[in-house]
């Protein structure tokens, strides 16, 4: 019987490769790359916040236009460099839209725990970039807002944020946009929406949380965060749902 020559052996090599790429990375990983990424998130929300406050004091107009541009395209690098990893959520409610338009939806298995995961991860990396932005500054590490951010006109704004962001990322996503472009667009949109929104465009629950922690310029008062967090997850089912409509799972 004649052995095999070796002039199979890459052909071989070349198909376990294949293989082992095609294994999803490990749950811990994904939930480290959330957590990772959400506190360097918060991190450009907090201390652009703070420096702009720092460099322009009596110009809020300039404040926030240097906080939007600061945030937008650190979110945007951000996603180039964790979307690979995790998908770059960031966000609970991206995570759940992202659960609800999965083609197995609640039946994919690990459905539960991945979803559940992904939200702590963002919940703590959220609070630890907040503690770093504040450290950064030689601020107290927590110092609890106190700027109030409540009323219809707020609470409809950051519904209109966070729709507009879902929709955005998962119009593109089932389009099959690349990381990098969805990366622009959506670092871009909230940038935009700092301006176009009456609430500066929080669009985050994992965000609305950790900026309760800061009493700068991103701050927001505890008694207003349950009311921006329900508005914002009720906006990413509606979003969620446009999505099926407008472009249908394949």
């Amino acid at each position: 019987m004649s052995t095999p020559t070796s002039a199979h052996t890459p052909d071989l090599t070349a198909e376990i490769a294949d293989t082992e790429r095609d294994v999803p990375p490990a749950l811990g990983r994904l939930v480290l790359a959330e957590g990772i990424g959400t506190a360097l998130l918060l991190i450009a929300v907090v201390g652009s916040g703070i420096m702009a406050a720092t460099r322009s004091p009596l110009d809020e107009g300039l404040q926030l236009l240097e906080a939007a541009l600061a945030t937008g395209m650190g979110l945007a690098a951000i996603i180039m460099a964790i979307g690979p990893v995790s998908g770059a959520h960031l966000n609970p409610a991206v995570t759940l839209a992202d659960q609800l338009l999965h083609p197995d939806g609640w039946r994919r298995p690990g459905a539960w725990t991945r979803t559940g995961s992904f939200v702590l991860a963002q919940l703590a990396g959220g609070a630890v970039g907040v503690v770093i932005a504040n450290a950064m500054f030689d601020l107290d590490a927590v110092t609890f807002g106190t700027t109030r951010r409540t009323g219809a006109g707020q609470w409809l704004g950051e519904a209109v944020a966070t729709y507009g962001l879902v929709l955005v990322i998962f119009l593109m996503v089932r389009a099959r946009a690349s990381v990098p472009a969805i990366a622009v667009a959506v670092g871009a949109f909230v940038a935009g929406a700092h301006w176009f929104t009456s609430s500066t465009s929080f669009a985050n629950p994992a965000v609305t949380f950790s900026r309760m922690l800061t009493d700068t310029f991103a701050g927001i008062s505890p008694a207003d965060v349950l009311p921006f967090v329900s508005v914002q997850l009720l906006a990413a089912l509606a979003a969620a749902a446009t999505v099926a409509l407008l472009r249908p799972a394949d």
